[in-house]
């Protein structure tokens, strides 16, 4: 809490600052068509009404709804997300978003609530249609299925509130993408980008009509990228994405088509080794800096035998994803009765593999001299060792060495999801009703398969493999400890098989009572059913042949072909109500409250104990532990402003959620991985606040802050935790800009502030607060009908270099005081160019 004085002295007032958006629409149209947007507006206005037709069946303005909304233009979307959503998602207020690992897998935290990230509470959708319609059948993030492209129109968050209760359903809240939609002429935008290190794109976004009451959007991209951290592996793909609709004569509703094909790979930036003292980046042996440790490999030289055929990774790959889906969505009014009729249907199917750089080698973890590389192994002393880098020569004896994993992990999913709400509006008395009846069905199924391969590098930012032969001053006898750079090959495996299947039950009122007061209540019953299916793992030699061959290199962790299978299954409800009340035409005073649930990830569920004696490979599958959702209690009470000159909002938030299973992907101690199930219990509280200020004529202030007090109040496995702060939490985040835009010129400086926060649950260590600032510029010049803008972007100005998590494998373990610190940096200053072509 000390850093408010700070923000109050930065020029922020008591009430806040906002983003790129305040107060404006939600999310995902569900029960009403999200018609009419203006894609070229910052947001919907400062001075005009803001309209709502997220999970509802009655359009409102922003003014009269009893939630918080907040929305980001097409505009704002480009300014900020130029690597990664996490960027974009961090100018809303309550979302902490971690980027630092790259334009994909982004860490999303939201309301204080214990999370390892990956949107766990807050579903990603695309046009109100979930990318997966269950998360945690295993741990990729939602994002690395689908893209941004400039056929976004906005994005929209709502959280509270009966609409969270629609479609996939979260009380925590909804981030969904709107696209663009055909419109009575052809238009549309060209655009090439080019930045620092080798970046190129270019997009295409077309929009119009075909004829015949048919209209069609689509949006395309393709870029090369060697990233802001150069790490010898190349970011490059692309994504076709569009709708075709047909809208009723009669203007009663529409029946849309939508579609996905994607083809990308990206790379992801492991925490590196920094200072201990000042957690800065270090040189390493070449005297240059050490900004990734990351390399290139020769996965042939990692490849290894095993009982069934040759293994070879694909770490250079990065994260890739290759698939598609497909959509339809109707709208139906049937006029004067009052009944409408709308639904979304969505089958996706993907082909994803995601190459996952670790932080050490899960038993040192930190880059080591020769002398403590053998100690720490009893491997003897230097004089008996020999260190060679793979391709020739000796390895300087004043070298450090770092001792490193990465994991091949094949995740292929498979989606459907069906939703249909039918919708009255009716009258009593002097209470209008929007009705709504709706339900939902998903059915998703992810694998699993990891191998972990263990390797010995030398430290420094473009990492030479390292041989080591060890040999016996007695005997004689050499022992390869590390071949063509490999420790051991088999450190992890895993190989799982996950289905979700999902129905849920929900209704709403949301009632107009005089011209004064509104009333939302809503419920929702869900039921999930989970198979599981785990294959065991024995210890197999992969060369009985190689008798001098280390005991790491030569046993090797392997499936056996005998699973665990299970089943789960549990049904929960979830009832939320809202109020408010108009002081006058531009104030209003709101409160929300809610009861929901999260189901656990299918991924934590633990199966019971074999019977003593029972053989490895058996077929029998104990049956899984206890199968419970999670309990999430939440309220909001606060006041919405709406003037000509500014727009605010101010909010007491409080949040409770109890039986969490907390899915830690930690080191085992041996070098390998393990997924730890923790069950705890949060309390969070704090305040959020808005404002949108208009300056002058063309120029704005925009921002938000939050101040929030996240606890832990249950701890099963270590409860000396309880009534620590839930870590990755900062108490305060706030995000402060300035807009400036006569149509001819644009500019724009905006910043967005972190709080310090805890790297782990034992609150052993503090990182820093930190900000990130950016600026963007442009400058358009007309041509007739069309117009070019030519634009520059410089993503964190003054290149701030603080840490955004430490090392999530150590968790707990992390030291805090030593000479060195693994954690991930922000990433570095790039400036980007553009220059678009629209029509």
């Amino acid at each position: 809490m000390k850093r408010i004085s700070l923000i109050m002295l930065a020029g922020v007032s008591a009430l806040a600052i906002a983003p790129a958006a305040v107060q404006a629409q939600a999310a995902a149209p569900q029960g009403a068509a999200a018609a009419g947007e203006d894609a070229n507006a910052e947001t919907a206005g400062i001075d005009q009404a803001e309209i709502i037709v997220t999970g509802t069946s009655r359009s409102r303005v922003a003014l009269d709804t009893p939630l918080a909304v907040s929305q980001v233009s097409t505009q704002a979307l480009a300014r900020a997300g130029v690597s990664s959503q996490a960027d974009i998602l961090n100018t809303i207020p309550t979302i902490k978003a971690d980027g630092g690992g790259g334009e994909v897998a982004s860490n999303i935290f939201v309301k204080g609530l214990p999370s390892g990230g990956q949107y766990q509470f807050t579903p990603l959708m695309y046009d109100g249609i979930a990318v997966l319609s269950s998360f945690g059948l295993n741990s990729s993030a939602y994002d690395v299925y689908a893209r941004n492209d400039l056929g976004i129109s906005r994005l929209e968050f709502v959280r509270g509130g009966v609409s969270n209760l629609f479609g996939p359903g979260s009380v925590a809240g909804l981030i969904n993408y709107i696209s663009k939609t055909g419109g009575d002429r052809l238009e549309g935008t060209v655009q090439l980008e080019v930045a620092q290190r080798d970046r190129y794109r270019g997009d295409v976004a077309l929009s119009g009509p075909l004829g015949n009451n048919v209209y069609f959007s689509l949006a395309a991209f393709y870029r090369t990228d060697k990233g802001p951290i150069r790490t010898n592996l190349d970011t490059k793909g692309g994504q076709v994405r569009g709708n075709l609709e047909y809208r009723f004569s009669d203007g009663s509703g529409n029946v849309k088509v939508l579609g996905q094909y994607i083809d990308d790979q990206v790379q992801f930036y492991l925490p590196i080794p920094l200072s201990g003292p000042t957690r800065e980046r270090l040189a390493g042996n070449d005297g240059a800096i050490v900004n990734s440790v990351q390399n290139q490999f020769n996965t042939a030289g990692l490849g290894f035998r095993t009982p069934t055929g040759t293994f070879n990774s694909d770490i250079n790959e990065g994260v890739r994803t290759k698939g598609g889906m497909i959509g339809l969505t109707f709208d139906k009014d049937f006029g004067d009765s009052g009944w409408a009729l709308n639904g979304k249907f969505k089958f996706s199917d993907y082909k994803h593999k995601f190459g996952l750089w670790a932080d050490g080698d899960g038993v040192i973890n930190v880059p080591e001299t020769l002398q403590s590389f053998l100690t720490n192994r009893n491997l003897g002393a230097p004089a008996n060792a020999q260190f060679t880098f793979v391709g020739g020569g000796a390895v300087p004896s004043n070298f450090l060495l770092f001792a490193n994993r990465f994991t091949d992990r094949v995740r292929p999913a498979r989606d459907f999801t069906a939703e249909l709400n039918l919708t009255k509006k009716l009258q009593t008395g002097a209470v209008d009703h929007a009705l709504t009846f709706g339900g939902f069905y998903g059915r998703a199924s992810a694998g699993d398969y990891n191998v972990t391969t263990t390797y010995l590098a030398e430290f420094n930012n473009r990492p030479r493999l390292v041989n080591l032969v060890v040999t016996n001053p007695a005997t004689g006898a050499q022992t390869i400890v590390s071949n063509n750079g490999l420790l051991n090959a088999g450190a992890g495996y895993v190989n799982n098989w996950h289905k979700a299947e999902r129905y849920a039950g929900y209704f709403a009122d949301q009632m107009k009572i005089g011209d004064r007061f509104n009333l939302d209540i809503g419920g929702r019953i869900e039921t999930i059913n989970g198979d599981i299916s785990r294959e065991r793992t024995s210890t197999t030699i992969t060369d009985s042949t190689t008798a001098n061959l280390s005991s790491a290199l030569r046993d090797v962790i392997w499936g056996n072909g005998g699973f665990l299978t299970g089943k789960v299954s549990t049904t929960e409800w979830a009832l939320a109500v809202g109020a408010l009340y108009k002081l006058t035409d531009r104030v209003s005073l709101y409160a929300n409250g809610s009861r929901g649930f999260f189901f656990p990830e299918l991924r934590s569920v633990a199966f019971k104990t074999l019977p003593t004696g029972t053989a490895a490979n058996a077929s029998l599958s104990p049956g899984t532990q206890s199968y419970t959702a999670e309990i999430i209690k939440q309220a909001e009470a606060g006041i919405k402003v709406s003037q000509p000159q500014f727009s605010m909002t101010a909010a007491l938030i409080y949040t409770r959620l109890d039986n969490r299973r907390q899915v830690l992907f930690v080191n085992d101690g041996a070098g390998g991985f393990i997924e730890r199930v923790n069950l705890v219990g949060t309390e969070s509280y704090g305040v959020e606040a808005t404002l949108d200020l208009k300056l002058m004529k063309n120029l704005r202030f925009n921002g938000n802050l939050t101040i929030q007090s996240a606890k832990y109040i249950a701890f099963d496995t270590t409860p000396a935790f309880i009534g620590n702060n839930v870590e990755r939490q900062p108490e305060v985040l706030y995000n402060a800009g300035l807009y400036y835009d006569d149509g001819t010129l644009d500019a724009s400086f905006f910043t967005n502030y972190t709080g310090d926060n805890f790297t782990a649950s034992n609150n052993t260590i503090r990182l820093k607060g930190w900000n990130v600032a950016n600026f963007d510029a442009g400058y358009r010049m007309p041509l007739g009908a069309s117009s070019v803008r030519v634009s520059v972007n410089v993503f964190n100005v003054f290149n701030s270099a603080a840490v955004t998590e430490g090392s999530p494998r150590q968790d707990n373990n992390q030291a805090a005081n030593g000479a060195f610190f693994v954690g991930r940096p922000v990433l570095p200053r790039r400036v980007m160019g553009r220059i678009a072509y629209s029509f």
